[in-house]
């Protein structure tokens, strides 16, 4: 069987440094692997130390310096043969500067005018300043990268060359080796297994025309279901509202309150191995649904509420030999929280995440997790894409599933 070819982009940050070890570690796993450098990355590593452990020629320009015709002619549309030859784009470091480039399509260069005319898997392991990593026109950049099928594979958080302590740190490149076997030969350790989900908000009526609901997007549940399915499980998402489109091969229930969630819920989970309720259900239904819609008045409206039926709990209950992974979103107490609910609730996992007014996960692309199991103390993970925060909780899934 042929090797794997990989385009390692390296960008012009202090992490460039890492690229030797990391091209080591690609060839020694069996990939081909193809150098390519900006010209700021030529300040941090020569084209020489990567040329002896790739063996390959290292492209450091869109245009050849040479006087021979042919190879000005060669080197002209050379980014398109790469791009056709390779499997995978591979960014490390991504710096602020090209994340912005790959998310506004600006090819100014010739890892840039690759990244246009790449057609494969793109994975890109950013590395900055964790005030750059922070701030709002990087994270719209990652976000728009995100939603275009780019994977990311961290920062980590840690001491920075600049001297602070915080997220921005290139993954280690062992790290980035594992990203790319998964993406290159995903793990299918889920197939024959039955993962049900829930995902995104619930509407409970309180009119024809009024509605209580939340701040929930559905993307967490979304990822999952995606990183569920190809680990090589039969998924099934049951969703609230959502503007997201179901990922390709897993069957969709839409419903919209709490109670048709929990009924498409009950009628599902003795079939399933696990059960994921990262939905965010409503806890309170009005008791009474106004036939007509309610007018404005100058006076006072008073709602009488009633709890709805809690999912998770239910599922926590009846579960046989299931895995049962909850999720919880708090503003305090988070670790007693979640501990707290792991138990209530009879989960084998609870995923809890910190929701404020000015970092809310709600909505975003990111996610920064605190796994809590029974016998393990917790794993945090993140800021990190949703993408790879659900295979990092697939990961802790799959190794309960694999004790049963």
């Amino acid at each position: 069987m042929s090797r794997q070819r990989v385009i390692l982009g390296v960008g012009g940050g202090i992490a460039a440094y890492k690229s030797a070890e990391l091209v080591r570690l690609l060839v020694q796993a069996g990939f081909e692997v193809q150098p390519v450098l900006t010209e700021a990355a030529g300040h941090f590593i020569t084209p020489l130390t990567l040329s002896t452990l790739s063996h390959r020629k290292v492209i450091t320009g869109l245009f050849s310096s040479s006087p021979d015709p042919q190879a000005i002619l060669a080197s002209s549309v050379e980014h398109i043969n790469v791009a056709l030859e390779n499997d995978l784009l591979l960014v490390a470091p991504a710096t602020a500067n090209l994340l912005g480039h790959f998310a506004n399509g600006i090819a100014s260069d010739f890892l840039t005018t690759l990244y246009t005319a790449f057609t494969g898997t793109v994975l890109l392991a950013p590395a900055m300043n964790t005030n750059m990593w922070r701030n709002s026109a990087i994270q719209r950049n990652v976000e728009r990268l995100s939603l275009d099928g780019v994977r990311f594979v961290g920062p980590d958080a840690g001491d920075l060359a600049c001297g602070m302590v915080g997220p921005g740190r290139m993954a280690e490149p062992a790290e980035i080796l594992a990203a790319v076997q998964h993406l290159l030969s995903p793990r299918q350790d889920l197939a024959g297994r039955k993962v049900l989900l829930t995902a995104g908000p619930t509407l409970e009526p309180i009119d024809p025309v009024r509605v209580l609901t939340n701040r929930s997007s559905g993307k967490m549940g979304y990822a999952l279901a995606q990183a569920a399915k190809e680990r090589g499980a039969e998924v099934h998402l049951v969703s609230g509202p959502v503007s997201l489109e179901a990922p390709q091969g897993v069957a969709l229930y839409r419903v919209e309150t709490a109670s048709q969630m929990a009924k498409q819920v009950e009628s599902l989970f003795p079939q399933s191995d696990t059960f994921i309720g990262v939905a965010a259900v409503a806890d309170y239904t009005p008791a009474i649904v106004a036939p007509e819609k309610l007018k404005k008045s100058a006076g006072h409206l008073t709602l009488e509420l009633v709890p709805t039926q809690d999912i998770l709990a239910t599922v926590g209950a009846h579960k046989r030999s299931q895995i049962v992974v909850g999720f919880a979103a708090e503003t305090q107490n988070l670790d007693a929280e979640a501990q707290r609910k792991l138990v209530a609730k009879n989960c084998d996992l609870l995923v809890a995440n910190h929701v404020d007014a000015t970092a809310s996960v709600f909505g975003s692309d990111l996610n920064q997790v605190r796994i809590h199991s029974r016998t393990n103390e917790p794993i945090s993970f993140g800021p990190a894409p949703k993408t790879q925060v659900a295979h990092r909780i697939l990961d802790e899934v799959a190794a309960l599933l694999r004790q049963r």
